[in-house]
């Protein structure tokens, strides 16, 4: 039987939206009608009172959470635990992220994510290769004993993820050209970052099929007065995407503001780089050999160096209304219809509308999350009323 989610502030391409009731049949969304529409009257209605219904959020950049990090076992089992966690934050569609490794465990994660894909595991949209091939000079957290050239082996390895999309974060400036160039025939989506690389570099690796680039202002090279870097390289090309951690540490807010207004509307999307504590209980972990700390909501190693986030994306989404002076509509679609796009998805997922993935996160006035759907299943223990 059709669901119908009626009494809902519904995000729109157009904006919000209080007079329409949205039609799920299975995983998909059939269609957008008014209330009293007979589809809707005859469905099972379930009333959201009042609360924003907005499309699911997409999380590009997921190295852990519920206590569980990818590099440690890069399982099916991290995976759907990983998904638990950060569902609860709204995130419906993930990318788990393996950083910088060896290439039976890179191998390992690309068969875990394929396996957790095939059985159901629900929101794994890929998987998020961060590495291993970077500059060591912006290393960041990466162990740089593990950076090395991709051969051809490699690159096919990298490649053969059957199920999903590939993401790949590489500094181009490291390999050869004609590297970057295979990926991008073998369907790889390829992004920089952890790049020591020169705005000049950086264009010519986005005249070779690199899409964007990884956390904005992090780990790249900066501006300065007469060399752009990567960051300027990053705003100045009006194709290129940006992923966005906006936790309040790992970028300034006034920069964060300045990227929005050099870019074109839609080309900037948010990201948690989310290590074990979101969704957890535990207040350290260990990550390429350091232990890391969580102080005062920032992953910290024991010199003090960022170490991945404690970052949600319902509080990325927050952070950009309160802190960025974002509206609540745009703020939502930098988690999801932009992220889904920049993933080559946007067709199926990031909207609310007739034939896309009945992916939703349900959110009140106070930035909380009442339920959230993956592939028209709700995980929340509220029951669906009966129509009338």
């Amino acid at each position: 039987m059709s669901i119908a989610l009626v009494n809902a502030r519904v995000l729109t391409d157009d904006g919000f939206r209080d007079d329409l009731a949205v039609l799920v049949d299975g995983a998909h969304i059939s269609g957008l009608v008014a209330e009293s529409d007979m589809h809707a009257t005859a469905a099972l209605r379930h009333d959201l009172h009042g609360r924003y219904l907005l499309p699911g959020f997409i999380d590009c950049q997921v190295n852990g959470g519920g206590d569980v990090l990818f590099n440690d076992a890069p399982t099916v089992e991290t995976v759907r635990r990983i998904g638990t966690a950060h569902r609860r934050y709204g995130t419906t569609g993930f990318l788990p992220t393996l950083i910088s490794d060896s290439r039976e465990t890179m191998a390992a994660a690309i068969a875990a994510t394929d396996a957790a894909i095939a059985a159901g595991v629900p929101g794994v949209l890929g998987i998020h290769l961060e590495g291993p091939y970077l500059a060591p000079l912006r290393r960041g957290a990466h162990d740089a004993a593990q950076f090395r050239q991709p051969d051809a082996e490699e690159i096919e390895l990298a490649a053969s993820l059957q199920h999903g999309v590939t993401l790949l974060t590489l500094a181009p400036e490291q390999i050869a050209a004609n590297a970057i160039a295979d990926f991008v025939r073998r369907g790889v989506i390829v992004a920089a970052g952890h790049t020591a690389a020169s705005y000049e570099q950086l264009m010519q690796a986005f005249a070779l099929g690199v899409r964007g680039v990884t956390h904005l202002f992090n780990a790249m090279t900066q501006i300065s007065g007469r060399e752009p870097g990567a960051v300027g390289a990053a705003l100045d090309h009006r194709d290129s995407w940006c992923g966005l951690i906006n936790d309040g540490h790992h970028v300034h807010a006034a920069n964060l503001r300045t990227a929005l207004r050099a870019k074109p509307r839609g080309r900037l999307f948010l990201v948690t780089d989310a290590m074990p504590p979101v969704g957890g209980e535990r207040g350290e972990y260990t990550l390429a050999g350091q232990r890391v700390l969580v102080r005062d909501g920032r992953c910290v190693n024991e010199q003090g160096a960022l170490a991945g986030s404690a970052l949600d994306m319902l509080s990325a989404v927050r952070n950009s209304v309160e802190q960025l002076g974002l509206p609540l509509a745009e703020a939502a679609r930098m988690a999801s219809t932009y992220a889904a796009e920049f993933l080559g998805l946007g067709d199926r997922y990031g909207r609310i509308q007739a034939g896309y993935a009945a992916d939703f996160v349900i959110l009140d006035d106070d930035w909380n999350v009442h339920e959230t759907w993956i592939a028209g299943r709700r995980d929340a223990s509220m029951p669906l009323s009966h129509p009338g």
